[in-house]
């Protein structure tokens, strides 16, 4: 398999060292199967002769201008986390160029992967369009505003859609790298994960802080505010709609846009993070827990815990 790793300058040295890090593992420890699969050949490409990471690392990188189309392309972070210095960052001209030859290989038949912040630069590519992906979770907001096009859920930890694989933040790139490994072996993509310590998650939903998310917008947030007192009592488009001074229409619509979420969901999700925090603080039981963010017994508060990160009662709490 032949692997390119596109990096950009001010590259994140995290994500980049832990695409690189997993495939060679992956790579040596081809040999220990019965049955090895080939070596992936990874390369890394850059749009620029001299490429620094954000930490002032200088990465050695072959010109794009001089390699062929590669079977699978990988996108690691740029080295910028908040929505006002991404924006600058992908103004950039070698954002650009990278788009360019992320065009080019995609119509030549590679697959293209991204994680963190390097799932933008594949939507800027508009090859995203039409196909589901995730990305960072406190940048949800940004991203759905920007390629509204694109079918996010940052609830995913990996999301795959056609010829793209996106994935979450930082360490995401492990589960990014991983996934490639798996597709051409299961069996070393499991061993790979056992030596480098990595489980199985498929979910971003129990490390967001919602109303991180709520903050991007003045209608969201008051009815963040609203909701966190109103966990016990039950929800009410109507009573929430009048408690932030629009419209239901209005309050749906923004929640939606903001959040990807109709106010239901996001209430439900503000029951998921309160419930986690009395399991892991403190010794109540499931059923007191579940009524205090307004249900009426534990089997449904374990059902939407199940549902919504993967995870039951016992896992949550042992991991406190």
């Amino acid at each position: 398999m032949r692997l390119h790793v596109l990096v950009l300058d001010g590259v994140f040295d995290l994500g980049l060292a832990a695409l690189t890090d997993t495939l060679s593992t992956a790579n040596e420890l081809a040999g220990t199967l019965a049955q090895a699969p080939p070596p992936i050949a990874v390369t890394c490409v850059g749009v620029r002769r001299q490429v620094r990471t954000a930490q002032g690392l200088t990465v050695p990188v072959v010109p794009v201008h001089s390699v062929q189309t590669p079977d699978v392309v990988l996108v690691p972070a740029l080295g910028v986390k908040m929505p006002e210095t991404l924006a600058a960052r992908l103004a950039r001209a070698d954002v650009a160029d990278a788009v360019a030859a992320l065009q080019q290989w995609s119509g030549n038949g590679a697959v293209a992967g991204a994680a963190c912040t390097g799932t933008f630069l594949l939507a800027e590519s508009a090859l995203l369009d039409g196909h589901r992906a995730t990305t960072s979770w406190w940048l949800a907001p940004m991203f759905r505003q920007r390629y509204p096009r694109v079918a996010l859920d940052e609830s995913r930890m990996l999301v795959n859609s056609a010829s793209f694989t996106t994935a979450g933040a930082a360490l995401a790139h492990i589960d990014l790298a991983l996934s490639v490994v798996r597709s051409s072996s299961p069996a070393l993509a499991a061993l790979a994960a056992r030596y480098l310590l990595v489980e199985a998650r498929g979910s971003q939903a129990e490390f967001v802080i919602p109303d991180h998310l709520a903050h991007s917008d003045p209608v969201v947030e008051r009815f963040e505010g609203w909701a966190r007192l109103q966990l016990q009592q039950g929800f009410s488009l109507a009573e929430a709609a009048a408690a932030v001074g629009a419209s239901e229409r209005t309050l749906a619509r923004r929640l939606h846009t903001v959040l990807g979420k109709t106010p239901l969901s996001y209430f439900q999700d503000l029951r998921v993070e309160r419930a986690v925090q009395l399991l892991r603080t403190g010794t109540e039981s499931v059923d007191q827990i579940a009524a205090q963010v307004g249900y009426s017994d534990g089997v449904t508060l374990r059902a939407l815990l199940r549902r919504k990160l993967g995870r039951g009662v016992k896992e949550l709490r042992a991991r406190t």
